[in-house]
């Protein structure tokens, strides 16, 4: 946590180095400091952004619906995610999958595929586990007769605006997650402390998952708003989950030292527009909701699953594209219609001077250091404590 913390504090320094630009006409000069690099920072990993649109933009083809679904972790299990991130959050992938999957099999009969990116937060920055899924909504048949499209049963009009009842999909994931999480405790894997410590009692838990049986799941479907809307603009939106924290700096309205407010939607005006009200937090607070939201180091915030699968996606495309070929409809994969340049970092390459629009040439360039040097300089943050236990070697030992 402290280490992302630190790295988020130094990025775009002079702790990291970096390059100095000299102007040929005025002689202006200008420093771009290194940045960190951490998938957590609001200001870095537009290029791995970009990266992630463009491969997924390929899975996209031309003829297909395609759907968002949304499954959602209730609260209590949202917070008790925090003392159990990655086993609760490889669950909720997992659940979430199965579901669509047997659901998609069973009532439309199809060879289903998705596309998964995990969202933990809220406006409010508080905890709020769920996975948005981009699902297509036609598939090879399962009994071989060729593309199969989703619809209601008996009623063709239905296709393109319909993948499968939400009810029992809803259903069918609660079940689901219900039986992972009585595994999860009774194999010794789920930490129960805290405010969850009385769950050890197993007649305590027995009763915790009663309420949690007895309420609705958060779950749901949307279809394409619009027949000329395209499902890259899904992809596109789901990439802002990918790194950049719970927060972008845009949100954020006046910050000092004492506290930091940003705006939040709060409910809905008449019509159903998002209301858009100020949040105010102490800066401790703040941090702190702000934390929550790191990830288990090397966590994997998005997969895919079925036919987009690894060692699925390129027969699954190819089958695809042949059942489609044969029903009259043209499919190479879908064209990428997004500006990879409002994704990815632009600093790396300056040419013209701010002043006089002259050509800027690179005078100077201080390689960025490792974190072990930048922890044992100057530069390490004053509140940053090395983990118990850690050998600390003296800062000659890192020169190069």
């Amino acid at each position: 946590m402290q280490s992302t913390l630190a790295k988020l504090s130094l990025c775009r320094t002079a702790a990291l180095g970096g390059r100095q630009y000299q102007c040929v006409n005025c002689e202006e000069s200008c420093v771009i400091y290194n940045s960190c690099g951490d998938r957590h920072c609001p200001t870095c990993s537009g290029a791995k952004r970009a990266d992630w649109v463009d491969s997924s933009s390929r899975l996209i083809l031309e003829g297909i619906e395609y759907y968002q679904v949304v499954f959602t972790l209730p609260e209590q299990l949202s917070q008790l995610a925090l003392g159990n991130r990655r086993a609760l959050y490889d669950l909720l992938f997992r659940c979430s999958w199965l579901a669509l999957k047997e659901q998609i099999e069973s009532e439309q009969g199809y060879d289903p595929a998705a596309l998964l990116v995990l969202h933990t937060w809220n406006q409010k920055l508080g905890a709020h586990a769920h996975v948005h899924a981009l699902v297509p909504g036609a598939g090879p048949a399962l009994d071989g007769s060729g593309l199969r499209r989703s619809q209601r049963a008996g009623d063709p009009s239905s296709v393109g605006s319909y993948l499968v009842d939400a009810g029992e999909l809803r259903a069918a994931y609660r079940q689901k997650f219900l039986r992972g999480l009585k595994r999860l405790r009774a194999e010794g894997k789920l930490r129960l402390s805290g405010k969850f410590a009385d769950l050890e009692c197993d007649d305590r838990w027995r009763e915790f998952l009663t309420e949690l049986a007895a309420i609705d799941w958060v779950s749901y479907i949307q279809p394409p708003p619009r027949a000329d809307c395209r499902a890259e603009q899904v992809v596109k939106y789901l990439s802002r989950y990918l790194t950049g924290g719970p927060i972008s700096d845009a949100r954020i309205i006046s910050a000092n030292e004492r506290e930091v407010t940003f705006m939040a939607r709060a409910g809905t005006k008449s019509g159903g527009a998002s209301q858009q009200i100020p949040i105010t937090l102490p800066i401790g607070e703040f941090v702190r909701r702000w934390s929550l939201h790191v990830l288990p180091k090397g966590y994997t915030k998005t997969r895919r699953f079925g036919g987009w699968s690894n060692t699925r996606r390129d027969a699954y495309l190819e089958r695809c594209g042949i059942l489609l070929e044969s029903v009259g409809d043209d499919l190479p994969a879908a064209a990428v219609d997004f500006d990879p340049s409002t994704l990815t970092d632009d600093d790396e390459s300056i040419c013209r001077c701010p002043e006089c629009g002259g050509e800027m040439i690179l005078q100077r360039e201080v390689g960025q250091p490792s974190w072990p040097e930048v922890m044992t300089s100057v530069h390490r943050p004053p509140w940053y404590r090395f983990p118990a236990g850690c050998k600390i070697l003296p800062l000659d030992a890192y020169q190069r």
